[in-house]
């Protein structure tokens, strides 16, 4: 497709293809396994993976006994499939989180496809390793999230507007799956995604054609089994579920945010994609530069730029804005920056080029020394701060991990030395950069990590303090997450409104504010949190007499 005047082809050895696949392969497995579901997203999102691994329930999203039915459970789905087939080997948590890899795996492939239809051979390498560059996604593209799966069927999207011009059928089928796929992952915002673009891209002369006419009946028709047999399914089994999904917690919240709503955070992703999407977005804003008159004919830049926008605009509009929302925007971004490598002037290359590898180096040192201070019990500022941060915490050499880290981090040091000269070499060095911090915080960080966004060890002491023979426990105050992993970690089923019937209390609130009930009716039996977390305290009540 590429119309774009770029400089002459990058042609990728057998060897430069290993390496960077090996690197895109370190970089997605790194941390996939070996942590509990942190707060706050995996948490409760493995509790719905949890229910249905428990009942065999499939049909209704579940949360600690209580329906949760915001999104479509695709992702759930694959999530409690990848737990059943791992169980042998990893907990059910580390298994339910593979499927965020597989759903990132088709994301670079996707990517890789994109890159090299619109840009031409040799392109595909440099779009997906400018991606997993990005600084957003790192590790969020690790986590246990629905958002995962939306941006598979986002990268499935454009590549079949990529495909538009050539293969209109196969485009076709391709747009419409990632359109299913975005739906059963996160609901309607997909769909929108794609009517948007497609309005987008026919205000182009170019696009007012048979041919992608075609493209957009196919890409309908294939939706159509993902938009509407799980809906039907929910109706008839219960409508007021079905009304409670479609209107109250989707389609009737958007409108009423749009009447109604706070939108102070409208302008949200002006902020956040300047660092986000690093170095993705300021190499893309170059390559636009140069293609900006070329625009009205050049379909790729037409795709891409319409894409983003479209994403850009739609997101900022949404009832929830936060940064998981925003790794659509990724894609266009990271395909646009493949253009401007070839486009790029050497010394803006350079810089970009000594500053990954300074700012990385700096980092890993930093993260070497605080590692270091926790284990030796350093009296440095920065160990103290760590130690403040995290009270409690016993580091623990872990050789295998450790050895691993200095193997990774020489390995780093002789990477960036022998890197040879070309257009993706500040991108390459960005993203093994990237991995190697990734890496340092998976081997030497991990301990401390999930001691800082685990609820496992909160959740045992809740345990301990409550009798075997217990009625039933409600809750005040406490999240998604937090019943969902007082179920996993504890087997307590949090009523989430208070039962007459229920001889516990426990009672969600800040660590900065005491609270209390009628010692005539509740006795306090616990109170406690996750060491160090002021945001979060927790007390436990049984009722008297009981």
């Amino acid at each position: 497709m590429y119309t774009y005047a770029y400089q002459k082809d990058q042609n990728i050895t057998p060897t430069k293809a290993l390496l960077m696949g090996m690197l895109c392969a370190v970089w997605l497995l790194t941390g996939l396994i070996g942590h509990d579901p942190w707060k706050p997203d995996e948490a409760y999102s493995f509790g719905l993976v949890y229910h249905i691994l428990k009942s065999g329930d499939w049909l209704v999203p579940t949360l600690a006994g209580d329906v949760f039915i915001e999104k479509p459970p695709l992702f759930y789905w694959t999530a409690a499939l990848c737990a059943k087939l791992a169980a042998p080997i990893y907990p059910l948590h580390d298994g339910a989180r593979l499927a965020s890899g597989l759903y990132m795996l088709l994301t670079m492939l996707l990517v890789g496809a994109t890159g090299r239809e619109l840009f031409g051979k040799g392109a595909g390498w440099a779009a997906v390793i400018t991606l997993i560059g990005s600084l957003g996604l790192l590790i969020r593209a690790h986590l246990m999230v629905t958002d995962i799966a939306l941006l598979a069927g986002c990268a499935m999207m454009l590549y079949g507007y990529a495909l538009s011009t050539r293969r209109e059928l196969l485009a076709g089928f391709l747009i419409g799956t990632g359109m299913g796929i975005g739906f059963m992952s996160k609901g309607f915002i997909a769909p929108v995604f794609f009517l948007f673009i497609s309005i987008g891209l026919l205000s182009f002369r170019d696009w007012r054609r048979r041919p992608f006419y075609i493209t957009l009946s196919m890409a309908v028709l294939s939706s159509l089994p993902w938009l509407t047999v799980w809906p039907l399914l929910l109706y008839h089994h219960s409508p007021q579920l079905f009304s409670l999904w479609f209107w109250d917690l989707n389609v009737g919240r958007w409108a009423d945010y749009m009447r109604n709503g706070d939108h102070a955070d409208t302008f949200y992703y002006f902020g956040l994609l300047p660092w986000y999407a690093w170095p993705a977005a300021p190499l893309a804003g170059w390559a636009v530069w140069e293609a900006r008159k070329k625009m009205l004919h050049a379909a790729e830049f037409q795709i891409l730029l319409v894409s983003f926008i479209v994403m850009f605009v739609a997101l900022s509009l949404a009832p929830r804005i936060n940064d998981l929302n925003a790794l659509p925007m990724l894609l266009p971004l990271a395909l646009l920056a493949t253009a401007a490598l070839y486009t790029l002037r050497r010394g803006a290359a350079n810089a970009l080029d000594w500053f990954g590898i300074m700012t990385f180096a700096f980092i890993a040192i930093l993260m070497w020394w605080g590692w270091t201070g926790l284990l030796v019990d350093s009296p440095a500022y920065i160990t103290q701060l760590l130690k403040n941060y995290r009270p409690g915490f016993t580091p623990v050499l872990q050789e295998n991990q450790f050895w691993i880290a200095v193997f990774v981090s020489v390995l780093w040091m002789v990477l960036v030395w022998r890197v040879g000269r070309s257009i993706r070499r500040s991108v390459i060095n960005w993203a093994a950069g990237v991995t190697l911090l990734w890496i340092l915080a998976v081997t030497l960080w991990m301990p401390w990590l999930d001691n800082t966004k685990s609820y496992r060890p909160m959740v045992l002491e809740i345990r301990k303090a409550i009798p075997a023979d217990y009625n039933c426990l409600s809750g005040i105050g406490l999240g998604e997450a937090q019943r969902a992993m007082l179920d996993y970690f504890g087997g307590i089923v949090v009523h989430e409104q208070p039962q007459p019937a229920c001889d516990w209390k426990l009672v969600a609130g800040s660590g900065r504010v005491t609270h209390s009930e009628d010692p005539a009716q509740w006795a306090e039996m616990w109170e406690g949190g996750r060491p160090g977390d002021k945001g979060e305290h927790y007390w436990l009540y049984r009722k008297v007499g009981h």
